[in-house]
């Protein structure tokens, strides 16, 4: 457990963190957050165990009012559904009960793997009864058993085994079981279906390569007409910029990001620098070291990759559970009218983060900049609206 000098200085580094990098739409007063959070030192560092500590910070991270904001040890478990066993969940009443509805199933994860579809319920962990609004949470390198009903009235069930990986990487941010990236077909003679549940990589570079040999596939099998599918969409980096590039002929803008000290200091969208995403190692490797002087602001472009055959007849789906990189680009399809979008209001958390170390064991992870419509409008809290809605049905 914790002694009170290491949880006072935990405290004391989140607060330098926050007033340094934390970037907000809501025009937060950090500094008297600060002195909220000193007004109630005794409260976090009097907490009794390690668990009653992380709750009581995240009361006080909570009224900051941010999305990609949390404090975790770095070896957390549990884990929610969609971060372990590649799974979404939607509250729904099923026979004058609520129950948690999977909603995503993402292709080749935990839960697909042992069986799982959208629209079936999920009734227990472990034998554990789960029910709204309690969220089920999961662990990494463990078999967990899930009680399965399907959603018809003869109250069956089942069980499904989920086995989720040990998590093993050191890369710097938020542990989760990473789920396939890509998967597509072609759904009748001229329809492509190209579904996306995270956009890998800092800069997206991994990502763009499979996406190019997606499309290249859809195309040489005669595809017209184009359903990107981001339902579920974990988010992730730059890689939505090159899936944006495929809708455009052109090079436009897509949105502008700012920093922390940017918004503070103020700034003109024309004098941004304009951006195209990298196409290759060696221009990333450029990017990098070309932002790594100055402050990170600017407005990002998209590639210019010409005519494709799908342009003008592309649909974009998105529900609750889009969140992030993917309401980027969701955004930018419906402001420039390159697709239509279709289904539920997206999540509202567009917001771009870092994550920072805290010493003893623990993590912080802050938005650390903005980002806008090339107009200067933002999703964040509030979320991408479709042009049609549409809901699912269990």
């Amino acid at each position: 457990m914790l002694e009170p000098a290491a949880k006072l200085k935990v405290i004391q580094r989140i607060k330098r963190l926050v007033m340094k990098h934390h970037f907000s739409v809501q025009n937060v007063d950090l500094a008297a957050w600060c002195k909220d959070v000193d007004d109630h030192i005794g409260f976090l560092i009097e907490a009794s165990g390690d668990k009653s500590f992380e709750e009581r910070v995240h009361q006080f991270l909570s009224k900051l009012k941010s999305s990609h904001t949390d404090f975790y040890r770095a070896d957390r478990n549990p884990i929610r559904p969609e971060h372990a066993i590649g799974a979404t969940l939607r509250s729904v009443n099923f026979c004058q009960a609520e129950r948690w509805m999977f909603l995503n199933v993402f292709e080749d994860g935990p839960a697909a793997c042992a069986g799982v579809i959208p629209g079936q319920l999920l009734l227990s962990v472990d034998g554990v009864p789960i029910t709204p609004p309690e969220v089920p949470t999961f662990a990494f390198g463990v078999k967990q058993n899930l009680t399965i009903g399907l959603p018809n009235n003869n109250q069956q069930t089942w069980t499904a085994t989920v086995t989720i990986p040990p998590m093993k990487s050191t890369k710097p941010r938020l542990p989760f079981v990473e789920p396939k990236s890509i998967s597509f077909r072609i759904l009748s003679a001229d329809v492509g279906l190209l579904k996306v549940a995270f956009f890998p990589g800092m800069l997206g570079i991994r990502f763009s390569g499979i996406l190019d040999a997606a499309i290249e596939t859809l195309k040489s099998q005669g595809c017209t007409r184009l359903v990107v599918d981001l339902r579920g969409c974990l988010g992730g980096s730059l890689g939505f910029a090159r899936l944006a590039s495929y809708m455009c002929p052109d090079r436009i803008p897509i949105g502008y990001d700012v920093t922390r000290r940017r918004q503070r200091r103020g700034y003109d969208v024309t004098e941004l620098p304009r951006v195209r995403m990298p196409n290759t190692r060696l221009g990333a490797l450029y990017r990098l070291a070309q932002f790594s002087l100055r402050d990170k602001s600017l407005v990002l472009l998209t590639q210019g990759l010409g005519k494709q055959p799908f342009h003008g007849k592309i649909v974009v789906l998105i529900n609750e559970c889009t969140s992030s990189a993917a309401e980027m680009l969701a955004q930018f399809a419906k402001d420039t009218k390159t697709a239509t979008i279709v289904g539920q209001k997206s999540a509202g958390l567009v917001l771009g983060s870092a994550l920072f170390d805290l010493g003893y064991g623990y993590k912080l992870y802050l938005p650390v900049f903005g980002w806008y419509t090339p107009r200067g409008g933002h999703t964040e809290g509030s979320g991408v609206t479709p042009d049609i809605e549409v809901d699912v049905d269990p």
